[in-house]
């Protein structure tokens, strides 16, 4: 069984992992937000982006409660899946199936996020880091929320036109 030094390294790690995959989706969100055709996507993405700028803060506070530094981590799964995202998304030219290739990109980015901030949940809430744990699991709902959005827009109308481009 590990040591709790062992198992705050990890956490830190983790936090690192999660810290660069914030900062990678910050820059790709602009980018998804100007291709979007539809407004409600658009707009779902900027606000999410808002969002984000939030978590990254929650990230910092965090840090400098564990007088830790931020860097050092590259988040190598979010790069191929923001990789593998822009790669989608360059191959549609249909506007309402090239929103359907964004939410679908999008989503790939929230579950991975949902995973990294419920494992770190876990590892905050082990260590008794209780403070740590609030934050971390604030940031879950949020990813939770956004990728209800996301399908929520997905069903409502952006898979409805796309289905029409056939």
């Amino acid at each position: 069984m590990p040591s709790n030094e062992n198992l705050q390294s990890l956490y830190v790690d983790q936090l690192r992992d999660l810290y660069s995959a914030e900062y990678q989706i910050l820059d790709a969100l602009p980018k998804m937000v100007k291709q979007s055709h539809h407004r409600e996507l658009a707009d779902a993405l900027d606000k999410h982006r808002q969002v984000t700028e939030t978590q990254v803060q929650r990230l910092k506070d965090i840090f400098s409660d564990l007088n830790e530094s931020p860097g050092g981590e590259k988040c190598e799964a979010m790069e191929g899946i923001l990789k593998e995202g822009k790669r989608e998304m360059g191959q549609w030219h249909d506007r309402a199936v090239l929103d359907a290739a964004i939410i679908a990109s999008a989503q790939r980015v929230e579950h991975y996020e949902m995973a990294g901030y419920g494992t770190a949940r876990s590892l905050a809430q082990t260590l008794g880091l209780d403070r740590h744990a609030d934050l971390l699991q604030q940031t879950l709902n949020e990813e939770g929320e956004a990728d209800h959005t996301l399908s929520g827009i997905a069903d409502s109308v952006v898979n409805a036109d796309a289905m029409r481009a056939m």
